[in-house]
This record gives structure tokens, sequence and C-alpha cells, in this order.
């Protein structure tokens, strides 16, 4: 899958994070990996020194991670969470609509 690092993919992985009802916060702290998931409490913390495509890279890196219920999300969503975990490495010419009707 193919797409653009962008502040409207950030936004639109933020809001499928939202819909999972997973929280993203954005703090310093000294993580290894960018990342850490409280999984009691639903909540993603991420490095806030990211930039936009290491803040992308790191949600990605999480979603394969999480207990989405598919059926809280909306069409759309369900529609690009299916493609991201069928195709997690960026691999193939698979293209993920990355535009909102917002």
């Amino acid at each position: 899958m193919s797409f653009k690092y962008t502040p409207n993919t950030l936004k639109k992985l933020e809001q499928l994070f939202e819909e999972a009802r997973y929280r993203v916060r954005y703090e310093k702290g000294n993580f290894n990996s960018g990342f850490c998931v409280l999984e009691d409490k639903r909540i993603a913390v991420i490095n806030r020194f990211l930039n936009v495509e290491g803040r992308i890279n790191a949600l990605l890196e999480i979603l394969p991670t999480l207990s989405v219920k598919e059926e809280e999300l909306s069409g759309d969503m369900l529609k690009w969470y299916k493609q991201l975990l069928e195709n997690p490495g960026g691999e193939g010419n698979q293209s993920v609509q990355t535009q909102m009707d917002l």
C-alpha cells in the first residue's frame, strides 16, 4: 500500500483510533520505539518530537496490536482499516485512499 505522509493522513489515522475508542496523545518521554500503549486505559502515547511521518509510522505500527471492534467503525474507516491490516509494510501496488469528506 502506498499513501502520502501528510497531516491529512495523520488526522485520518487519529480519527480511526478515536472510532476504535483509543485516545492518541503526544507527550514527551523516553520511548525506545517512539510510542507506548496503555491497554487498560485505551491510550496510545506517541513521542511528540516525531515529525508527521514518524507519527504516522508509529500509529501504523500500533494498529495491528489493538483489539478493534470492527462493528464500531464507520463504513469508510472500516474499509481503510482492513486495507491497512492487509498490507502494513507498504509493499505492493495497492493504493489507499487518504482523502476524506469532512
